[in-house]
Order: structure tokens, then C-alpha cells, then sequence
């Protein structure tokens, strides 16, 4: 019978025996080596036979799972690891198969050291390059299990870490397996993308860890590198910088999925370390699609807490400051439009206290309203840093739209909570415009702020709000400040020496030239109205100065520097005008902020003369008045004098002596002489300070460059309300006069016979060219001889009409 069972074996096939001989007789013994390699040749020899060595393997293997003998398992996967990595034929697809089989059923397995070696081994086969594409290979079972195994809650917590280590790991396999290769299963279909993400996260999220700020992770001890959380962000990087155009929308959403069902976007660090990952982990031209669907899913929680809104746009803002000019993307007034919307929301929630949610009626805390608000108008910033000036533009412009102005711009829809709401989203977007502009420079004024923007911008210093014109005026100093000189101007005060402040002048371009003499006068006008104002504060009056100083280095010329001297002065003028309301305090800082800045022109100006005028006043004022100078009045603890009815004499700018030290170095004497008075436009029915059917009385300046005759000025002509009626009246009637006479001029034309039609003409080219001799015969003189004189009928002498061509010069005259 021995001999019957040799015999039996010998009959045997030649691979089974190869298979047979790597098993040693005690598992623990390991692989035989020898046989292995006896093994390899073989199967190198004959690939035809790799599919049914695989099959044999697959077989002992299974049978020793069954009977629990682990020793001769190890020693199965170890060969077929080794028969993986040395074949690479075209039978390896069959052999493959048999590979996974074998993987598959160690994943099945209860036992933990199992599924560890069945991942170790699949993670093996997926770093193998196949020579030849497979077109039936399914890998959906090993995504499920390996996510499977990243949410293990195993008893003993060293072997649940394992276990989830080897989750994460099968899931980089399979990524790395068939991210690239189209002829496998499309790994980021959304049945695979849901299963792997949020286990990728769920680790990322189970560790505490340093927050990453590079793009790729930092380097660190062995240890640390062999940590789920650095293996999880890892695969996480690995995945997304493989994801193409068409697969971030695929990889994102579970990220934003998880984020919403385990609550992550109110505690802000996690979701903002997951979109920092993603950001840089993702290829920068796709970064826009990234935003873009951070602001869908901002649109979709409109209605959710504030605290989940403003997480959101906290991750807004940290992911468009990595994604710098590819954040916005082609639509770039889609993110301002919706950023926008979501403050307007902020706004009308923060009014009406509650909102309709999806569960029911909201009550609103109003402090995270207002910190949702601020965050989302930081944001509204942070992306416009990322945009060319051209697009930064059209943005302002954008935003400018938004803005409700009265009687320009209606209310928006949303803001029916009556004037306080149109208030406060006036503030909010004056705030975004704040935002939009802080850093803005461009060399082409006129281009950068057209009148669509520039007139409702200013429209707004008008209002009695001290908040909103505060707003416009840090908007108008960052627009106008292209050499950072804005931070030399916070504090007004009297300098000696302004070469202290290192100013950084430039020559006046013919743009900037251009610029102000369209705008200028609004801006003078806005200035004077400004001081006007009974609720400005020290900082308004800071601003105030500032603004002028810009205007002095940025944008002026000659003829700019001497209307911002007249303007000075007639601000020393309203501050002594007992016709105005102005409390005492304010007539000080006016008087103060004159004061500073014409200290500061008079050394820009460089006019020995006008330095001199101007620092013997401040002298006068120091000694006398000290409250008529910046020093005292912009103070934390201000004493202004009870009041200011002695304001005379020397502590007093003197215009005549200004226009007449200037004159000197070649000014415009005839300019200076004149005093400034603000021009009245249209942009007054904005402010609340006018009632409609009040009588509004105009002083008219007529002023006459071109003419010398300076003293004879025409008197200011008082125009009234029925003066303006009347105008109306009459331009009407002279309209239908005009109109009537126009359509008998058609209506004969159009019926009148050929013959009348020429007639008409003929006589009118007859009248013309009478006309013309006329003209000729006065204009052709007669010649200088006694000859050209005629006797006329009627005893009187007439010259006689020679043309030039025609007359006689004596042959001396001619050369």
C-alpha cells in the first residue's frame, strides 16, 4: 500500500508538488526557501501554469483558515506575496484573482491578525505595476471593509489601532490601485467617495494633533509617522492631489456631509484644518470649485444656527487665503453676490429676532449674529486681496449697487425692518467695501472710480449717521493712498519739520490730473459739509485731515494746492460763522484742523514767505488760543472754553496776506482772492437734513478765469424756489414752441409742390451769397493812392473797391 501511495504521488501534477514542498512539516519553521525559489523558476518557466498554482495556494489556504492553522497561512500569503512581485505575464490576471480570493477571506475573518495580514498583503500587491489591464476586477468589497475596519471599536485599544491603521492603509492601496487606471472601477463614484472620506476623517478627528500649516506634512519622529491621524492625512493628501477637475466635487461633499452630521462646523478648528489639507492638497487650479462649493453649502444652511453659518465662513476665509488668485475662479461676482445674500440674511435676522427653520420657528442670538457678520465681512476682504485691481473694480462696484440709498438706489427687499434695517445693511456693506479697498492702488483714477461708484460713495457723507460717514471716509483715504502715506496722517498735530514723516511724493499725472479736475469740487464740497456737521467726532476730524493730506501728495497740482488753501480757509471762515450751529468743541477742532493742515501745505509748497505767515499765527495761538490748535483739542480729555466769541486779530489766517506772499512765486492771485464756497448739487435731497418743500437759497459763484477784471464780479444771483419754478415753466413752453415749428417744417416739406421746395432754396442761396458780398466788400480795403477816390453823384467822395489782386504797386515795392 505504501508503494501504491508513492506511486499516486508521483502521478501528481508537478506544480501541486512545487505548492507542497514550500510547506514545512512544523508551520513554525516558516517558508522553505529552497522550494520557493524552485517554486518562482517554475512558474517563471511555464506562466500558463501561474493561474493553477494560484488556485492550488487558494485552496490550502482556505482549508487551514477552516482548520485554524494560522503558521501554514502566513506561510500561504508569504509565497503568493513573493510569486506576486516575480511574475509579471500576461496568466497574471487569473492569478490575481485567486490573490484576492485569498485576501477577501482573511478580511472575512474574525480575527484581527488576520485582517492585518490580508491588508499587509494587498497593500503589496497595489504598489505592483500590471503590465496588462484587467476589465472585470471588482474592488467594491475591499472598500467596504477597509472603512469597515477605520471605524473599528475593538475592546483592547493597541490591537484597535492596528486594525485601524490596516483600514487606512487598504484604502491607500485601493486608491493607489485604480485612481489611474480607467478601465477599473471608477473609485470616486459617490458609493465609493461616502464610504471612504468620512473614514479618513473619523481618524483624522480621533487624534489630537498640531495643526498642519505646509503643504505637505511635517517631518517627524518614526513614532509619530506611524500614528493613524499622520497615516490618515497622508492617504487624505494622496487622495485629493489625484482628484481631477471632474472628481473634487465628488471627494468634497462627504467632507461637508460629516462636517454637518457630527456638528463640526460650530467648534470651526477640525473643519478648518480639513479644508487647509484640502486646499493644499488639491492641484491650484482647481481651488475655485472648492470655494464654489463651500458657498453652496453656505447657501444651503441659511436657515441653520449661526454659529454652523459662521464656521462655514470661517473655512471660507482661511481656504481663499491658501487658494490666493485661484479662489474666486470665473465667476467672481457669484461669491460676492452670495456672500452678500448671506449677510443681507444676518441683517434681517438680527431685526426680526427669529426665523423659520426646518424644525420650526428660531429664536436669534443677536451676539452671533453680529459675529457671523463680522466674519463674513473679513471674508468679503480676504478675497478681494486675491483679485487683479481691475476685478477689484467691478466688485466695488458691485457691492456699491447693493448698497440702499434713498432717492438713487431702492431699499433692498429684505430690509422691510423700516429705517434701522436700511441702516445697519448700509453699515454692513460700507464695512465690505472697507474691506474691499484696504490695499487697493492703481495708476488710473478716472478708470478705477467712475461716477457710478464715486457719487453714491460720497452721496453718503451727507447723512446725519456719524457711523456711516466715518465708513465713507476710511473708504475715500484707502482709494486715494497709493504710497501707504495714509498711517503718516492718523494723528493731527503741528510739525516744525515734516521731512520727519517721510512722505513719499510723486509727480501729478495727467490721469491724476484729469481725475481731479472732474472730481475735485465734490471732494472739496464733501470735506467743507463734513466739518459742517454737528455730530462729527475727533475721529471724523482725524479722517478729515488725513483725506486733505492725501489729496496734497498724491493728487495735487498747482491749481489743486491752491484750492485746498482756500478750502482751508473757509473752514477757519465756518468755524468763525455765527450763523452755523456748531457746538464749541467742534468750532475748536475745525479751527485745529485748519490750523495742521496748513502747516502742512505751506511746507509742501516750499514758499518761505507762506511758512512764515502761517508759523507766526500758530505762535499767536500757542501763546494766546492754545484751544484753536490739534495739540489741545484732539485729546482724550478735551477743555474747549466756554465759548468762542473773541476769535480775531492774529490767532487768525489772513487770506489776503496768503494770496499776496503767494502771488509772489507765480499762484493764481486772482483764485486765491476768491473765497471758497461750497457749489449745492442734487446730492442734498440724499441728506436728512432738507425737507422737500423747504426753500433752498443757492449762493451761484460766478467765477471768470480767463477775464482780469477780477474786482468787477457780477453779484451772486439769489435763486428761489419759484425762480426755478418759473425756469421750468419757461423751458417747457419754449419745448412745444420748438416742436411745433419743427413739424411744419416736415409737414411742408412733405407736401408742398417741387417747384415752392425749390423756390425756397433758391431764395435762400440768394440771401446767402448776399450776405457774402457784403462781407467781402467790407473786408477788402481800398488802395492807399488818391486815385482810388471817386466823386459820387451827390457831391460826396467814395472809395472805390479794389481788390488786392488787382491793385498797382509802384515797381520800389516789389521784390
Amino acid at each position: 500500500m505504501t508503494g501504491v501511495c508513492r506511486g499516486c504521488g508521483a502521478l501528481r501534477p508537478r506544480y501541486k508538488r512545487l505548492v507542497d514542498n514550500i510547506f514545512p512539516e512544523d508551520p513554525e519553521d516558516g517558508l522553505v526557501k529552497a522550494n520557493m525559489e524552485k517554486l518562482t523558476f517554475y512558474a517563471l518557466s511555464a506562466p500558463e501554469k501561474l493561474d493553477r498554482i494560484g488556485a492550488y495556494l487558494s485552496e490550502r489556504l482556505s482549508r487551514d483558515v477552516a482548520r485554524h492553522r494560522y503558521g501554514y497561512v502566513c506561510i500561504a500569503m508569504e509565497a503568493l506575496d513573493q510569486l506576486l512581485m516575480a511574475c509579471h505575464c500576461q496568466s497574471i490576471n487569473l492569478f490575481v484573482e485567486s490573490f484576492l480570493k485569498m485576501v477577501r477571506k482573511l478580511l472575512e475573518s474574525d480575527k484581527p491578525s488576520l485582517q492585518i495580514l490580508g491588508t499587509n498583503s494587498f497593500v503589496k500587491f497595489a504598489n505592483i505595476e500590471e503590465d496588462t489591464p484587467s476589465y472585470h476586477r471588482s474592488y467594491d468589497f475591499f472598500v467596504s471593509r477597509f472603512s469597515e475596519m477605520c471605524h473599528s471599536s475593538y475592546e483592547d485599544p493597541d490591537i484597535r489601532t492596528k486594525i485601524r491603521m490596516a483600514g487606512i492603509k487598504g484604502l491607500q492601496g485601493v486608491v493607489r490601485k485604480t485612481v489611474n487606471d480607467e478601465l477599473q472601477a471608477n473609485i470616486w463614484d459617490p458609493q465609493h467617495m461616502d464610504k471612504i472620506v468620512p473614514s479618513l476623517l473619523f481618524n483624522l478627528q480621533s487624534g489630537v494633533r498640531t495643526e498642519s500649516r505646509s503643504p505637505s506634512p511635517l517631518q517627524a519622529s518614526e513614532k509619530e509617522k506611524e500614528s493613524p491621524v499622520e497615516l490618515t492625512e497622508r492617504c487624505f493628501r494622496e487622495l485629493l492631489g489625484r482628484a481631477a477637475y471632474g472628481n473634487i466635487k465628488n471627494a468634497v461633499t462627504p467632507v461637508l456631509m460629516h462636517l454637518d452630521n457630527h456638528s463640526l462646523w460650530e467648534g470651526k478648528t477640525f473643519a478648518v484644518r480639513c479644508f487647509k489639507i484640502i486646499m493644499y492638497s488639491i492641484q491650484s487650479q482647481h481651488s475655485h470649485l472648492v470655494i464654489q462649493q463651500l458657498l453652496g453649502h453656505l447657501d444651503a444652511n441659511s436657515k441653520n444656527s449661526a454659529t454652523v453659518r459662521a464656521g462655514i465662513v470661517e473655512v471660507l476665509l482661511e481656504a481663499a487665503a491658501i487658494a490666493a488668485s485661484g479662489s474666486v475662479g470665473p465667476t467672481v461676482l457669484e461669491v460676492f453676490n452670495t456672500l452678500l445674500r448671506q449677510l443681507r440674511l444676518s441683517v434681517d435676522y438680527e431685526l426680526t429676532g427669529s426665523y423659520d427653520g426646518n424644525i420650526g420657528t428660531k429664536i436669534i442670538k443677536a451676539h452671533e449674529e453680529r459675529q457671523l457678520q463680522e466674519a463674513v465681512i473679513r471674508t468679503i476682504g480676504s478675497f478681494a486681496n486675491t483679485l487683479p485691481t481691475y476685478q477689484r473694480s467691478e466688485v466695488m462696484l458691485f457691492i456699491m449697487g447693493k448698497i440702499p440709498v434713498p432717492g438713487i438706489h431702492p431699499a433692498l427687499p429684505s430690509a422691510g425692518s423700516g429705517p434701522e434695517g436700511t441702516r445697519m445693511i448700509q453699515i454692513m456693506l460700507l464695512k465690505s467695501l472697507v474691506q474691499v479697498t484696504a490695499g487697493f492702488q492703481t495708476t488710473n483714477m478716472l478708470t478705477a472710480l467712475p461716477n457710478s461708484f464715486l457719487e453714491p460713495l460720497l452721496s453718503f457723507s451727507l447723512t446725519e449717521d456719524p457711523e456711516i460717514r466715518l465708513l465713507v471716509l476710511q473708504i475715500l483715504l484707502s482709494l486715494i493712498d497709493r504710497h501707504d502715506n495714509m498711517l503718516k496722517f492718523t494723528n493731527i498735530s503741528i510739525i516744525s519739520d515734516i521731512s520727519v514723516l517721510k512722505l513719499k511724493v510723486d509727480k501729478c499725472s495727467r490721469q491724476d490730473n484729469l481725475f481731479m479736475k472732474k472730481h475735485g469740487q465734490q471732494l472739496y464740497r464733501h470735506i467743507y459739509l463734513g466739518c459742517k456737521e454737528q455730530s462729527s467726532g475727533r475721529q471724523h476730524y482725524e479722517s478729515l485731515f488725513a483725506l486733505l493730506g492725501l489729496l496734497s501728495v498724491e493728487l495735487a497740482n498747482e491749481e489743486v494746492v491752491v484750492d485746498l488753501i482756500r478750502l482751508a480757509l473757509a473752514l477757519q471762515d465756518l468755524a468763525l460763522s455765527t450763523d452755523e450751529p456748531l457746538p464749541v468743541y467742534n468750532r475748536c477742532a475745525v479751527h485745529a484742523l485748519a490750523a495742521a493742515y496748513l502747516n502742512l501745505i505751506c511746507q509742501l509748497t516750499t514758499v518761505p514767505a507762506f511758512c512764515q505767515h502761517i508759523h507766526e499765527v500758530i505762535e499767536v495761538r500757542q501763546k494766546e488760543s492754545p484751544y484753536l490748535l490739534p495739540e489741545d483739542v484732539f485729546v482724550d480729555n478735551p477743555k474747549p472754553p466756554p465759548s468762542l466769541e473773541k476769535v480775531e486779530g492774529d490767532v487768525l489766517f489772513l487770506q489776503s496776506k496768503i494770496t499776496e506772499v503767494l502771488g509772489g512765486s507765480g499762484y493764481n492771485t486772482d483764485r486765491l482772492a476768491t473765497p471758497y464756497v461750497p457749489q449745492y448739487t442734487d446730492e442734498d435731497r440724499l441728506s436728512k437734513r432738507k425737507s422737500i418743500g423747504e426753500t433752498i437759497s443757492l449762493q451761484v459763484e460766478v467765477e471768470s478765469r480767463n477775464s482780469p477784471e477780477k474786482e468787477e464780479r457780477t453779484p451772486a444771483e439769489e435763486i428761489t424756489f419759484e425762480t426755478l419754478k418759473n425756469a421750468i415753466v419757461d423751458s417747457v413752453g419754449m419745448e412745444e414752441q420748438e416742436r411745433e415749428r419743427r413739424r411744419q417744417v416736415v409737414e411742408k416739406f412733405q407736401k408742398a409742390p417741387f417747384e415752392e421746395i425749390a423756390a425756397h432754396c433758391g431764395a435762400r442761396a440768394t440771401l446767402l451769397q448776399s450776405k457774402l458780398n457784403q462781407i467781402f466788400e467790407i473786408t477788402i480795403r481800398p488802395p492807399p493812392s488818391p486815385s482810388g477816390t471817386i466823386s459820387s453823384g451827390y457831391g460826396q467822395s467814395q472809395s472805390r473797391s479794389i481788390p488786392i489782386y488787382e491793385m498797382k504797386f509802384p515797381d520800389l515795392c516789389v521784390y
